[in-house]
C-alpha cells in the first residue's frame, strides 16, 4: 500500500513541479528566474516518461498533464476573473484543455513511433498549437512560451530574426535536452559520472542555454537605434473603469468632464517640439458616428484645442460607429436597427492630423475573446476588458497614420493586439517608423495582468526594431526602445504623463521581411506526422510502440 500511495504520489507532485516552475519563470518575477521555463517542462517529461513506462492509459496520462496546465494557467492568469469571475474561470480551464491537445499528440506519436519520434514530435505539436492559437476564433496567445522571456529580453535580441515563436522553440529545445541528460544519467551505474560520454550529454543542454544567450548579448551590443527624432506625449488620465468611466458607474465622471481632464493634463505637458499626442483607447466612449463625426460637439472642442497647437497631432481610442449603405454592403458583424439600417460598432484609433485635417480611423482587429467578439451561447463567460461587449466590427488590413513630419508614422495597436508578434509586424510592412499602444488596462486591478502585458510590448520593440509609446489609461503608461528597454515608465492607478524623444526608424527586420516562418512549418509538420501515427496505427506492419526499458524500474 505505501508503495502504491508513492507511485500515486510523485506524478502527482511532478505536476504541480511543473505547474510551479513555470508561474515562477513568468514575467513579471524577477528576469533571472525565466531561466526556470528552460528546465519547467522537466517535470511534465518524467512523469510522462514514468508513467507510460508503468503501462498507464492515456486517460491517466491526460489527466497528470491537464492538472498540470492548469496550475500554470491558474498561477499565471488568475487576474483576469479580476474583470468577470466566470470568463476568468473559463480563461483558466479551457485554455489549459486547449494545451493538453499537442501533449497528447505527443504522447501518441511516442507510443506509435518511437521515443525518438515522440520527443522530436513534442515542439512541433505545441509551436503548431501556438500558431493556431495566434488566429483562430477563441485566440488567447497570452502563454505562447516565447512570451516568457519578455522579463528577460536581453536574452532573446535575436528575436528579430525568429520571432517570439523563436523562444518556444528555444525553451523546448533545453528542456527536452536537460531531461535526456538528467535521466539518461540516472539509469547507469554510479560510475558513469565519470565517463567522456555522459559527460557529453551535459555539453548539449549547456550549449543549447549559452549559446543564444551570448549571441543575445552580442545583437544587443551591437545594435544601435536608428532614425530620425520626434517628441511624444502620452497621457495617462487614471478614469476607474469599474467605477467612473461608464455610465452606471457609481462614481462616474461625466464625458465631458473626462475629455477636461484629458485636455488639462495634455496641456500642462505641451513643449513647442510636441509632435504628437496619445490618449488611451476608449477615451472617449460615447458613441461616434463616423459619417458625421466633426458634427459632434466634443470632437469641434478638441479640435478647437488643435487649432491653438497648430504643430500637434492627436491619436485617441472611441467608441465609434460605421452605417452601411445597404445589407450587401455590410460587414458579417453588422448589426441591423430600423432608425439606424445597417451598422458596426468599433473599438477605434482616431487620428486627428489637426484643427480641420481629415480624420483616419482604424478599427481594432483582434477582439477580445469574450468581450468583443462572442456568440450568444457564450454570452455567460463574457470576460470583461474594456470597450463594447458584443460582437464588435474589425478590419482586414492595419492602418499607417501619416503624420505630418514625412518620417512619423504610427501603427495604432490597439489594447490586446500588442500581444500578436505577426499582427504588429503587419504595420511596419506597411510603412510605420513608430508603434503607438492605446490601452486600458485597469479591468485587472494590480495584478500581474497589467505588467505582464507591459512586458510583452518589449518583444514587439524587439522584433520590428521600433520605439513604442505606450498611453494606458490608469497605467502603466511610457516608452519602449528599438532593444525593448522601458525608458520611461508611469506609476500605477495615477494621474500621469509621459514626454520623450523616440527615434523612427525605417528599416524592416528579417522577421518583419519574412513574416511568422516558425508557426506555418511547424504546422506543416504536425499535420505529416498526424498522417503517419495515424496511418500506422492502421497498419498491420506498424504495431504499437511503448518505451519499456525498466518497467521495474523504481519512481524515484
Amino acid at each position: 500500500m505505501p508503495s502504491r500511495k508513492l507511485a500515486l504520489g510523485i506524478p502527482l507532485g511532478l505536476a504541480w513541479l511543473g505547474g510551479f516552475l513555470l508561474w515562477a519563470g513568468w514575467p513579471v518575477h524577477p528576469a533571472p528566474l525565466a531561466a526556470l521555463l528552460l528546465v519547467g517542462w522537466v517535470p511534465y517529461l518524467r512523469l510522462e516518461q514514468l508513467l507510460t513506462e508503468r503501462g498507464a492509459s492515456g486517460w491517466k496520462v491526460w489527466r497528470y498533464s491537464y492538472l498540470l496546465l492548469l496550475l500554470w494557467n491558474l498561477f499565471t492568469t488568475y487576474w483576469v476573473s479580476y474583470s468577470t469571475l466566470g470568463g476568468g474561470i473559463a480563461a483558466v480551464v479551457c485554455n489549459a484543455l486547449m494545451m493538453s491537445a499537442p501533449l497528447m499528440a505527443f504522447y501518441h506519436t511516442k507510443k506509435r513511433l518511437g521515443a525518438t519520434m515522440g520527443y522530436i514530435s513534442l515542439p512541433i505539436y505545441w509551436i503548431a498549437f501556438e500558431q493556431l492559437h495566434l488566429h483562430w476564433f477563441l485566440t488567447w496567445p497570452w502563454l505562447t512560451l516565447g512570451n516568457g522571456f519578455a522579463q528577460a529580453n536581453q536574452w532573446v535580441q535575436w528575436y528579430e530574426y525568429t520571432g517570439f515563436l523563436g523562444g518556444s522553440v528555444w525553451i523546448w529545445l533545453v528542456n527536452i535536452l536537460v531531461f535526456g541528460a538528467w535521466f539518461g544519467l540516472q539509469r547507469r551505474r554510479a560510475d558513469a559520472w565519470s565517463s567522456a560520454k555522459l559527460k557529453l550529454r551535459w555539453l548539449w543542454p549547456v550549449l543549447a542555454v549559452l549559446l543564444p544567450i551570448g549571441a543575445s548579448y552580442l545583437i544587443g551590443s551591437r545594435y544601435q537605434e536608428k532614425g530620425t527624432t520626434a517628441e511624444v506625449l502620452v497621457v495617462q488620465p487614471n478614469v476607474d473603469p469599474f467605477n467612473e468611466k461608464f455610465e452606471g458607474g457609481s462614481k462616474f465622471i461625466s464625458f465631458d468632464e473626462q475629455l477636461t481632464r484629458l485636455l488639462t493634463l495634455t496641456e500642462q505637458n505641451l513643449t513647442p517640439q510636441t509632435q504628437l499626442v496619445l490618449w488611451p483607447e476608449t477615451s472617449l466612449d460615447e458613441i461616434y458616428f463616423e459619417d458625421s463625426f466633426d458634427s459632434n460637439l466634443k470632437i469641434q472642442r478638441i479640435r478647437q484645442w488643435l487649432g491653438q497647437h497648430p504643430n500637434v497631432e492627436l491619436i485617441t481610442g472611441l467608441t465609434s460607429v460605421g452605417r452601411y449603405p445597404s445589407k450587401e454592403k455590410a460587414s458579417p458583424t453588422a448589426r441591423f436597427r430600423q432608425d439606424m439600417g445597417y451598422y458596426d460598432i468599433f473599438n477605434t484609433a482616431v487620428h486627428l492630423p489637426g484643427a480641420s485635417g481629415v480624420p483616419e480611423f482604424y478599427h481594432k482587429s483582434r477582439l477580445v475573446p469574450g468581450v468583443e467578439g462572442v456568440p450568444p451561447w457564450l454570452s455567460a463567460f463574457v470576460i470583461d476588458l474594456g470597450g463594447t461587449a458584443g460582437g464588435l466590427g474589425s478590419q482586414p488590413e492595419r492602418t499607417v497614420y501619416q503624420m505630418r513630419p514625412p518620417a512619423l508614422r504610427v501603427g495604432p495597436v490597439i489594447c490586446y493586439e500588442s500581444i500578436y508578434g505577426d499582427f504588429v509586424r503587419d504595420y511596419v510592412r506597411n510603412g510605420a517608423t513608430l508603434i503607438g499602444i492605446i490601452t486600458n488596462d485597469g479591468w485587472w486591478s494590480d495584478s500581474p495582468g497589467h505588467q505582464q502585458h507591459l512586458q510583452y510590448a518589449t518583444l514587439r520593440a524587439i522584433e520590428t526594431r521600433r520605439d513604442i509609446a505606450r498611453s494606458a489609461n490608469t497605467g502603466i503608461s511610457g516608452f519602449i526602445n528599438q532593444k525593448g528597454e522601458i525608458t520611461q515608465r508611469t506609476a500605477w492607478w495615477q494621474q500621469a504623463v509621459s514626454r520623450a524623444t523616440v527615434r523612427l526608424n525605417t528599416e524592416q527586420t528579417f522577421y518583419v521581411r519574412y513574416g511568422e516562418l516558425i508557426g506555418p512549418a511547424c504546422q506543416v509538420l504536425a499535420v505529416l506526422l498526424l498522417v503517419w501515427v495515424v496511418a500506422g496505427r492502421f497498419s498491420h506492419k506498424n504495431q504499437p510502440i511503448i518505451l519499456s526499458e525498466a518497467k521495474d524500474l523504481p519512481l524515484s
